[in-house]
């Protein structure tokens, strides 16, 4: 193994914790969880614009931390790996400090869906 392997996985390192800087995507990170959950549900929860919240989940997307599924007019998104929720939990955990965010529960018209069943 040569130097540029190394930095490549400190690379790789780097850019997820980069990614977990933004108080926001962290909050939407702990509220996905382990369940498939769509952006009126997240703007009910944290109080931000649906364009705020659709953009931080853009970049969650596109670095392959969340996955979405379509049913119907609605999107819904979920983990793509729930090991994240591990690491922001063990950060807080080391820190000392209390990550619980109220969720909102129901809103008119949109369902929070379990996961589907692994295949």
């Amino acid at each position: 193994m040569n130097i540029s392997d190394y930095n490549a996985n400190y690379e790789k390192l780097a850019d997820v914790f980069s990614l977990l800087a933004q108080p926001s995507r962290l909050q939407i990170l702990q509220l996905i969880g382990n369940r498939e959950i769509c952006v009126c549900h997240l703007m009910a929860s944290l109080g931000y614009r649906q364009a705020y919240i659709s953009q931080q989940l853009m970049g969650l997307r596109q670095s392959g931390y969340v996955k979405t599924r379509r049913q119907g007019r609605s999107i819904y998104y979920s983990l793509a790996d729930p090991i994240l929720i591990k690491v922001i939990e063990l950060a807080a955990c080391q820190l000392g400090i209390s990550l619980s965010i109220p969720y909102s529960g129901d809103v008119p018209g949109c369902a929070i869906l379990p996961l589907p069943a692994q295949s």
